[in-house]
């Protein structure tokens, strides 16, 4: 394979179903590529808008690729609905030809998701439930 018909590509869906692993890592290995990183984000049993999402997803893969030429691939998906604990909700892969690029990439995808990404998700307690937003959200702050 030719390194032009192994062109880069970003690949980004939000679903309902649990999200595999192997999956989001099989979409970025490339053989031009010695690494593939992986950050998969799991819901956990304590805590103290689809196209708008879409868009903002794809707005961070661009510029991944602006801020790491090097990067071939990028996986960002997201669960959508009720995500049992343990499970991931989100996992994000990128493959690039060194290391040091795709886990930068990866640390970059997840805190600009987490800052800018409008997804809210309903925490459901033993007696009780709420709705949280990402507090790392800029406009979380910006409005007290």
């Amino acid at each position: 394979m030719e390194e032009r018909e192994d062109a880069p590509k970003d690949f980004i869906k939000l679903k309902s179903e649990k999200l595999s692993v192997g999956e989001v890592s099989e979409l970025v290995v490339s053989p031009y590529c010695g690494a593939v990183s992986l950050f998969i984000g799991t819901t956990r049993n304590n805590f103290e808008g689809k196209k708008m999402a879409e868009t903002e997803m794809k707005k961070i893969c661009r510029d991944v690729r602006q801020k790491w030429p090097s990067v071939k691939h990028i996986a960002v998906h997201h669960r959508l609905g009720v995500v049992p604990i343990t499970e991931a909700s989100v996992i994000i892969a990128v493959s690039s030809p060194h290391r040091a690029e795709s886990l930068e990439a990866v640390m970059y995808c997840i805190n600009t998701l987490k800052a800018s990404v409008p997804i809210w998700k309903k925490e459901i307690y033993e007696d009780e439930y709420s709705w949280k937003e990402n507090k790392e959200c800029f406009w979380a702050n910006s409005e007290k």
